[in-house]
């Protein structure tokens, strides 16, 4: 039964201290036992400025954490689910980029966020993540992780259930849910679509979070929840402060539920016209 840890995070707008909350979560859920750590949403940096933030994003490959995390992970043996952080592409745009860091692989691997929070809130918050970020194309799981095959996805993507169906074709363990929930919408929506997810994909879900005020003056939601395949909170960190917390995961509830109830099995397509 591995053990996993959820990184709840208030991030900031520089990168290096960032790191090294995340630094030290990794070496605390090794300490912990954990097989892997999971991450929310723009870990490394969460600012709505984005003269200021364009400083700090850069292509993947000239990324000092990329290798960083990299190292991380072979050093402690833990797998490293990086909620997201932002990436300079040559477009001219940014990607929203989910990694995955094993302890023994080669680099990361990689999913970009494919639905932009393009939203007008009641509360007069308002958000264009597509005048900075260009959307993912890629469906993207990863297997053979301490939680077996892991669905990838970010944040808004939660909202959109064509894309956990495809997670759910390829009969994936585990969903990675990180994110940046704003506090209106997580009071209303987050529990209930994270627990509707986990049930349509028969998957336990991980969902790190960002919590509280942060230095760009945004508010979020929190709440990290770790649902198993039957709709129950595992794990729920509240919503008033960052942190660290374990969870045990155990992988034969997959099949027991799948098994009550197999729905994966009994989809059909629907004909459109």
């Amino acid at each position: 039964m591995p053990r996993i840890a959820v990184l709840q995070m208030t991030s900031g707008v520089e990168p290096e201290a960032n790191f090294a909350v995340i630094e030290a979560a990794v070496h605390q859920a090794s300490a912990g036992g954990a097989a892997m750590l999971f991450t929310p949403e723009m870990s490394l940096l969460l600012d709505r400025n984005r003269q200021r933030a364009a400083l700090h994003i850069l292509p993947q490959d000239t990324s000092p954490f990329v290798p960083m995390l990299a190292g991380l992970a072979r050093d402690t043996g833990v797998t490293i689910a990086l909620g997201s952080m932002a990436v300079a592409l040559p477009t001219g745009k940014n990607a929203n980029r989910s990694m995955l860091f094993a302890p023994g692989a080669a680099g990361p691997i990689t999913y970009d966020k494919i639905h932009m929070f393009d939203v007008e809130l009641a509360t007069g918050e308002a958000w264009r993540e597509s005048a900075a970020y260009e959307p993912g194309q890629q469906v993207v799981s990863a297997e053979n992780t301490p939680v077996g095959r892991l669905g990838m996805t970010v944040c808004y993507d939660l909202r959109f259930p064509a894309l956990f169906g495809a997670l759910g074709e390829r009969r994936c363990d585990a969903i990675a849910v990180p994110a940046a929930f704003t506090r209106p919408t997580g009071a209303a929506h987050w529990h209930v679509m994270l627990r509707a997810r986990a049930i349509e994909a028969s998957a336990f879900v991980i969902a790190a979070a960002q919590v509280g005020l942060h230095e760009d003056g945004r508010a979020t939601y929190g709440h990290s929840l770790v649902v198993d395949p039957w709709g129950e909170v595992l794990l729920d960190m509240g919503g008033e402060s960052p942190g660290l917390a374990f969870c045990d995961i155990d992988l034969t509830r997959i099949a027991e539920v799948r098994a009550q109830v197999p729905a994966l099995a009994n989809r059909r397509k629907i004909a459109t016209s």
